[in-house]
């Protein structure tokens, strides 16, 4: 099948599980309100693209490039991001569902979480180093072996990260939050 080069378009509710998903590269394009729900978009390449109000819930991403991406308003539940391609990944996300998602290993320093829901994702020795979570819901999110070095969590709320098992050397954390960084203990804290 061929491979297109689809540069500066701008894509508006088109249901993909419905239409076929073009395979090629796609450089600076808008998706608004698409739905690519359970559809492949391996091997595919994205640069600079916004993705707006879209639903991408188990997309399977394998080998997938995803260059300076913007996610705003976006259902994303349940995606590997360990699974793309490591060549300049560069996500950001802004009022999304990131529910159930993993990144597993992946190198995700100066990322951006802002109003996003992240319940039961998977951290598990990824680099978050300097990772800003702005007012992001960590309920059940794991951290194991996470790099969270000058990472900031003062607006993050649900979390449970344990010192022991993770670099949180510079982090921030609200005094209101502290008790995430404690549970481990099964104290109160008043």
């Amino acid at each position: 099948m061929e491979r297109t080069y689809i540069e500066d378009q701008d894509f508006e509710n088109i249901d993909y599980t419905q239409q076929k998903f073009a395979e090629g590269e796609y450089e600076n394009c808008v998706f608004t309100s698409c739905n690519f729900s359970g559809i492949s978009l391996s091997r595919l390449s994205f640069s600079e693209c916004n993705f707006i109000d879209c639903n991408l819930s188990m997309v399977t991403l394998t080998g997938t490039t995803l260059r300076d991406i913007k996610f705003s308003g976006c259902k994303l539940l349940g995606l590997h991001f360990e699974d793309c391609s490591d060549f300049l990944f560069s996500v950001s996300f802004d009022n999304c569902i990131l529910n159930l998602s993993s990144f597993y290993k992946r190198k995700l320093k100066k990322i951006i979480f802002k109003n996003t829901s992240l319940q039961e994702v998977d951290f598990t020795e990824a680099d978050l180093s300097l990772a800003q979570f702005d007012n992001c819901d960590l309920r059940g999110a794991t951290f194991v072996g996470t790099i969270l070095e000058k990472a900031d969590f003062c607006n993050a709320y649900n979390y449970a990260i344990d010192p022991e098992l993770n670099r949180i050397k510079k982090a921030k954390f609200s005094l209101s939050g502290i008790a995430g960084l404690l549970n481990k203990y099964d104290i109160e804290i008043g």
